[in-house]
């Protein structure tokens, strides 16, 4: 996310640690964010059917609660964040926000707290560099053997994700898979006969029909909250994907990847985005649709990553006086303003000037309506177009290709190279060598997610790995991948020699 005005994200409801930045963003525009290997998937729950049903029961929403609200999850996360003070941060200016401070005159003993939820403490790295987070979110069990759907964004930069349920079991959790685009993520957590959610369908949700959101706003588990739809498909900035349902449902930060309930008790949608001027609620929340949610986890447990179509092209709304000179009899589809050379619509014959008014026989009512549908289409799959062109429509045929991976993405499997223990390390220079009088070892580089959180440092000189002298850094990769979930490091820092315990999960 990058740094602009005018909200507050939906995650970060956890405590931050000082020197820490806090886990979420701003927008040019008032919205915000509320923001993996092949795996088999047993006892998923599957869509079912919405009966419609929109009139409020007398007892209100609490059988629905009592029923499906066992399967509303609270998610802690840890991490790091890479800030740089000139070039700002990796997803958002951390280091405009961190300047601001805490509201004044503050009761005694609630710094802490306010520090959490857009108060600042702390100070900021000189030049920059990693500093730890904290957040939290929510989340719904759709399979009783754990796997779990909450937004991509209550994950991101996460070494360490936690799940507590209702009945106050924690288990540590695994992120299978995430789709930014989508703002949709998948986690695993080892546990059986779990409580779960049942599945509806947000096609078949009427705007006016009341909604129910379960959540932990501001890290109150399972907070319960209601209204109404009122709207559907529509299209955010920077979510081009997703279709999002609007509502009145109040939802703050922590409630991301909560689920969005009918009054069946069906989760049709995930919350994930607010749009507010203050930060706090303001009567507009957005939810992904399950249909989005389902096709990401779908394709997570089938190959272990998420693509999206993409066919190359740029498109503007048709307004009346465009449909008028384009001779259209109504103001609809998608308008083709350029073609990227070599795409798959350049390649389709499409042009500047067409308006595309079908997609694999969906209709274009709008031309937010276009990407997601493509979007949609794995990459190869050849889609039929019906074109306005020259006051006449014609027949087009493309092959869609892979949308590009965002640099976001790119730089997270970069830090990954860092491994389980989250260092970056380099060999001794001769010098070195000759001042550790031939105790070998390796100069630590970058520290981030275990090993920072145990305490290591840029600087020091990992000497051995439980027990295991280490000469080089293959070494230390290799005897990292042996390990199990925690290791002993035996570090040199300036004239002493310590062992550090370091847990990889």
């Amino acid at each position: 996310m990058k740094t602009r005005t005018l909200v507050g994200a939906l995650i970060a409801a956890g405590a931050i640690g000082a020197g820490a930045a806090q886990w979420h963003g701003h927008f040019d525009i008032p919205f915000s964010s509320a923001q993996a290997a092949t795996a088999a998937s047993t006892g998923v729950a599957a869509p079912a059917a919405n009966p419609g049903a929109t009139t409020l029961p007398l007892n209100g929403f609490t059988d629905l609660v009592k029923r499906y609200g066992p399967a509303v999850v609270n998610i802690t996360v840890e991490g790091t964040r890479h800030v740089s003070m000139q070039g700002g941060d990796d997803d958002d200016d951390a280091a405009q926000q961190q300047q601001q401070q805490l509201p004044p005159g503050l009761p005694p003993g609630l710094e802490e707290f306010f520090r959490g939820f857009g108060g600042r403490g702390g100070a900021m790295p000189h030049g920059g560099g990693a500093v730890p987070m904290r957040g939290q979110g929510s989340g719904f069990i759709i399979s009783n053997d754990g796997y779990i759907l909450t937004n991509a964004h209550v994950v991101e930069n996460a070494d360490r994700v936690n799940v507590k349920l209702t009945d106050r079991r924690e288990f540590r959790a695994k992120v299978v898979g995430k789709d930014r685009q989508t703002d949709v993520a998948l986690l695993k957590i080892d546990a059986k006969d779990l409580p779960t959610v049942r599945l509806g369908s947000s096609r078949e949700a009427n705007v006016g029909e009341w909604v129910v959101a379960i959540g932990a706003p501001f890290g109150f588990d399972n907070s319960v909250t209601a209204g109404i739809v009122s709207a559907k498909g529509r299209s955010l900035p920077d979510s081009s994907y997703v279709p999002f349902i609007q509502t009145d449902v109040a939802v703050n930060p922590g409630n991301s990847g909560g689920p969005l309930f009918n009054l069946s008790g069906e989760v049709i949608g995930i919350n994930s985005q607010i749009y507010s001027r203050s930060g706090g609620f303001q009567g507009l929340s957005f939810a992904v649709p399950i249909e989005t949610a389902l096709n990401v986890k779908d394709q997570i447990l089938k190959s272990g990553h998420v693509s999206h179509g993409r066919i190359g092209i740029t498109v503007q709304e048709v307004n009346a006086a465009l449909a008028e000179s384009f001779g259209l009899d109504r103001p609809r589809g998608a308008l083709v303003s350029s073609v990227e050379p070599k795409s798959p619509g350049e390649k389709a014959g499409l042009k500047a000037g067409d308006i595309i008014l079908k997609f694999d026989g969906k209709p274009i009512e709008r031309s937010a309506d276009l990407p997601v549908i493509v979007g949609e289409e794995p990459a190869g799959h050849t889609s039929s177009m019906e074109v306005w062109r020259d006051h006449g429509t014609r027949a087009l045929t493309v092959a869609t290709s892979e949308a590009n991976r965002d640099a976001k993405e790119a730089r997270a499997e970069k830090a990954a190279a860092h491994g389980r223990l989250g260092l970056a390390v380099r060999p001794l220079s001769p010098e070195e060598r000759g001042e550790m009088n031939g105790k070998g070892g390796v100069v630590v580089e970058e520290v981030s997610g275990a090993a920072q959180r145990a305490g290591v440092m840029p600087g020091d000189v990992v000497l051995s790995i439980n027990g295991y002298p280490v000469k080089s850094p293959d070494e230390l990769k290799t005897q990292a991948s042996k390990s199990g979930k925690s290791v002993a490091l035996l570090i040199q820092r300036e004239d002493r020699q310590l062992f550090v315990p370091v847990e990889i999960g």
